[in-house]
């Protein structure tokens, strides 16, 4: 299992911060934003991983991170020259995934939960969560039994509350899919097409993510996003208290 990091974009709501940089590489708590969707990856287990990035800053992403070996990974960067969706930079990777299955990860996603992708065996795996805002989403309707029934591209209109994450996990058959697909009405090649495309063959699984989860996207969920990190931080460097 390889993974993927989109890390492109123009970050156009981070304004104007991001026109010196690129807003991956803004600071969420005490580490740059692109540490976080690394770290889930490696915490996954996988060791090979591939950042895709856009024009203009893209050197700094080198700079910052080296080959991965201080990090304990190899890492390859990818230049996506054009925002043209998350579905058009994943197909940047079908080399790179060498016709194997691949783990892919937004790089504004912050989660706390590690995951076990060791049982994952062929079609995709989306993760979920429920939110208070689902609009600003990808939003998966579930049945009775937790199975996936639809997924809709930010609806004014949401049919439930579960987010669909930006973690995903495919197995080679996505690189097809993504050639078959057609811009939406951004002018983009979605992932929540591809995810339907998945769906539509009956070889979509949906897994609920049990601890916090936000982007880190906007000022407010990047501010929400270090509060988040802070408090899991010092929580975990509180001693704790002896029963005796």
């Amino acid at each position: 299992m390889k993974g993927v990091i989109c890390a492109g974009g123009h970050g156009t709501r981070m304004m104007p911060c991001t026109k010196v940089t690129n807003k991956h590489l803004l600071p969420v708590y005490d580490k740059p934003m692109i540490y976080y969707p690394m770290q889930t990856l490696i915490d996954a287990g996988i060791k090979e991983i591939l950042i895709i990035s856009g024009p203009g800053h893209a050197g700094d992403f080198l700079n910052l991170l080296g080959s991965g070996k201080k990090f304990g990974v190899k890492l390859s960067y990818a230049l996506q020259e054009e925002a043209g969706g998350i579905a058009q930079a994943l197909a940047m990777a079908e080399d790179f995934a060498d016709n194997g299955p691949v783990t892919v990860i937004l790089g504004d996603n912050v989660f706390e939960d590690s995951f076990d992708i060791s049982d994952f065996k062929f079609g995709a795996r989306i993760y979920i969560k429920e939110v208070t805002d689902p609009e600003r989403f990808g939003v998966a309707e579930i049945d009775e039994t937790g199975k996936v029934k639809s997924i809709e591209e930010k609806p004014t209109q949401p049919k439930s509350n579960y987010a669909v994450t930006g973690l995903y996990v495919y197995d080679p058959r996505v690189f097809d899919i993504i050639k078959t697909l057609k811009p939406s009405g951004r002018g983009e090649l979605e992932i929540t097409d591809v995810n339907n495309a998945y769906l539509e063959g009956n070889q979509l699984e949906g897994k609920k993510v049990m601890g916090y989860w936000t982007d880190a996207g906007t000022f407010e969920s990047c501010h929400k996003a270090s509060c988040l990190v802070r408090d899991k931080e010092l929580k975990e460097s509180t001693p704790k208290e002896s029963n005796k």
